[in-house]
């Protein structure tokens, strides 16, 4: 029983804190399987090899059983020859195979008895390898997500133990505060620049006089020509 003992302290471990402890969760699990494998095929053997002494057991009865019913005939056949002393000969090797198969009955049973417990054991064993080995791809799956949560809680920890990365973040927005100041007052520049130029302008025509009469005694003509033509196209 001490096989089926290990095994079972290895299938009921604590597979979390196994997890945490190692490098690669997915190849230990992996290993632990075959690991179990290795040795259900080992308590197999065991068991195998107690079902062959018990069927051994079992054959050993019978032949002393079936010697002791020979011996008991021989002792008839003698008493009928009127030998008694032969009958007394056989009688007690009759007894004899009787004790023999009376101890080996008392072994068959206990035999066949322990044969059974190891068959329901490695049953159970089997079935507790079968369900770790259906729970194998979840718990690699949980171990990844363990490692991920862990990663992303040292990021965050890392972060905000870093003053000096978020204050060159803080600089990098004053920095582009001030470019944003800056580009807003070149436009402001620019417009006021516009205007002036266009005052200029006015001050250059009020400034020359008689190109503005000119200027102006165009548009009358030009006003004249439009007025004439609308007249001479009404009826």
């Amino acid at each position: 029983m001490g096989m089926f003992e290990r095994l079972k302290t290895v299938i009921s471990s604590n597979i979390n804190s196994l997890i945490s402890k190692a490098e690669n969760p997915e190849k230990m699990l992996n290993q632990m399987i075959i690991d179990m494998n290795e040795q259900l095929i080992e308590s197999k053997k065991a068991v195998a090899m107690a079902i062959a002494d018990e069927k051994k057991l079992e054959r050993d009865l019978m032949e002393n059983r079936a010697k002791a019913d020979e011996w008991e005939k021989k002792a008839m056949l003698a008493v009928r020859a009127g030998r008694d002393d032969l009958a007394k000969e056989a009688l007690l090797r009759k007894q004899e195979f009787e004790g023999y198969a009376n101890q080996l009955a008392q072994q068959w049973e206990a035999q066949k008895q322990s044969v059974e417990k190891l068959k329901e054991a490695l049953r159970q064993l089997q079935s507790k390898i079968e369900e770790a080995n259906r729970k194998k791809n979840i718990l690699i799956a949980r171990a990844k997500r363990a490692e991920a949560q862990q990663r992303i809680n040292q990021t965050m920890s890392s972060l905000s133990g870093n003053k000096s990365a978020f204050d060159t973040f803080e600089r990098m927005e004053r920095k582009v505060d001030e470019i944003e100041a800056s580009a807003e007052a070149m436009k402001e520049l620019d417009e006021a620049s516009s205007g002036a130029s266009l005052e200029k302008q006015f001050a250059q025509l009020e400034s020359s006089p008689q190109a503005a009469d000119a200027m102006l005694e165009e548009l009358k003509k030009k006003m004249l020509t439009e007025d004439a033509g609308r007249t001479s196209s009404q009826p």
